[in-house]
Parts: C-alpha cells; sequence; structure tokens
C-alpha cells in the first residue's frame, strides 16, 4: 500500500526556502520503496462551492500570491495532469455518496506544487488536484479522503497538503521564538492521531487548546482529515518534521504506512 501524506505547506517562501522540512520531504520521497504512479492532493488555496476535481492533462503552475521576490514567480512545476485516474476519483467520490465535477483549466495552486516541488523536482509524476468545498467541515473532509482509499493499492500517493497552525496575522518575520500556544496545539493533534480519537479531531474547535487562535479560519487545517481519512483507521502517523517558522508556522509533516 501506497502510504498516505500530510504536509504543512507553510509560506510560498518555502518553495525558495525549504529548510527541515523540505529536506524532511525530499528524503521521504526519495525513500519510498516504489515511486508513486500518479499524487492525488487536496490544497486550501482551491474552495469552490462543491466538491471539484482537476481533470487537466497538463495543469499550469499558478502563482497564488503576491508581494514576494521575484525568483518565486519565475519557478514552474510542469507535472503532467492524470485525467483517468481523475475520471476515477470522480467515480469513486460519487460511490461514496459525494457528488464531485471536474475542471479540466484547473492549475496547481502553490499549496500543491510547493511541497511536490521538494519531493519530486523533475515533476515527472503525474498529479490530480481535489478542491476543498467550502462548506465542508472536518467530517466531510475525512468522508473525502476515506473514498479515495482504494486508490493507494494501486500506488497513488494520496495527500493533504495545509499547516499545522495558521494564524498568519501573528506574522512577524524570522527569528522569532515559537509561541506556546503553536507547540500546545500541535502535540495535542499528535496525541490524539497517535490514540485515535477521531471523536476529539473531529471536534477540535473545542477541544483542542488554542484552536481558535492556531486557526482564526480552518481551511488551512481541513486537508489534515483527507489525508486521516485517506490513511485509515488504526494507522500510525510517522512523523517527518515538527518544525516551526515564524515563531507561529507550524509545519508539522508525516505520513501514514
Amino acid at each position: 500500500m501506497t502510504p498516505v501524506l500530510y504536509v504543512s505547506h507553510g509560506a510560498p517562501l518555502f518553495a525558495l526556502d525549504p529548510g527541515a522540512s523540505g529536506a524532511a520531504l525530499q528524503a521521504f520521497a526519495e525513500g519510498l520503496e516504489t515511486q508513486p504512479k500518479a499524487v492525488v492532493i487536496m490544497s486550501p488555496h482551491w474552495m469552490p462551492r462543491s466538491p471539484t476535481v482537476m481533470t487537466s492533462v497538463q495543469p499550469a503552475t499558478l502563482h497564488d500570491f503576491g508581494g514576494f521576490p521575484e525568483a518565486l514567480y519565475q519557478l514552474q512545476y510542469p507535472a503532467p495532469g492524470a485525467p483517468a485516474l481523475a475520471e476515477q476519483v470522480i467515480d469513486l467520490l460519487g460511490q461514496a455518496g459525494i457528488a464531485a465535477a471536474g475542471d479540466a483549466q484547473r492549475p496547481l495552486d502553490h499549496g500543491a506544487w510547493v511541497p511536490l516541488m521538494h519531493m519530486f523536482a523533475d515533476a515527472h509524476v503525474p498529479v490530480v488536484q481535489v478542491a476543498l468545498p467550502q462548506r465542508a467541515g472536518p467530517r466531510e473532509v475525512y468522508a473525502m479522503g476515506a473514498a479515495l482509499q482504494s486508490l493507494r493499492a494501486q500506488g497513488v500517493l494520496l495527500m493533504g497538503s495545509g499547516g499545522m497552525t495558521h494564524n498568519l496575522g501573528e506574522f512577524a518575520g524570522p527569528g522569532v521564538p515559537t509561541a506556546p500556544y503553536v507547540l500546545e496545539f500541535s502535540r495535542w493533534v499528535e496525541a490524539q492521531i497517535a490514540h485515535g480519537d477521531m471523536e476529539a479531531l473531529w471536534d477540535y474547535r473545542q477541544r483542542a487548546p488554542h484552536a481558535q487562535r492556531a486557526h482564526p479560519s480552518e481551511d488551512h487545517f481541513l486537508p489534515l482529515f483527507f489525508a486521516l481519512g485517506a490513511g485509515g483507521a488504526g494507522g500510525t502517523a510517522h512523523y517527518l518534521s515538527r518544525e516551526v517558522l515564524y515563531g507561529m508556522l507550524a509545519m508539522d509533516s508525516f505520513y501514514f504506512q
């Protein structure tokens, strides 16, 4: 079974400054026994009203950010799409009662291409992106990941790309000490995953310490549930990174075998 991966993709500058987290993703990809036939990834930077799946033959690279160094806008990630796999994703979601449409024009946003650039630098692995529906909550996103579990047996790497903490209102630049709430929230999440306590995770807004501060809006946390659903019950999370950037951006990444 191909592993399932959750990554925190951080700020767009992660593309140019991989740090410890980028190196960990590279090592993970290089250590896979078999290279994946394709990647199916969910990112919070594509949030249409209803479930949608990228069906493009050759998705463009979207630079969906502003105010960064010019070098960032010159980066391209020309991974091919996988239309046949995308149709299979749509079918599997439909079998689970989740009606999804295809989008042949959708480009890869930075929540997808930045972490993939550190994993498969030559962009040889086909990529299908799955949208995060606007009104979906933890249970709905979990169900989307669970619906696609069978793709793992076909050599497909399922990924959720978000952020373990994501309060950009507290961004203060590099060299800032890590805020205690960042670690308290992140380790609470790690503990619930280790215990398999999905009830606590689904209710994290009420149960987790500092949940509102860690995620003023929950879009960057929800792809975690895509990975949890795809990983299935009883999976063990193997952590790749617990790095914290800018004092407030937890870069936790882990995989389920």
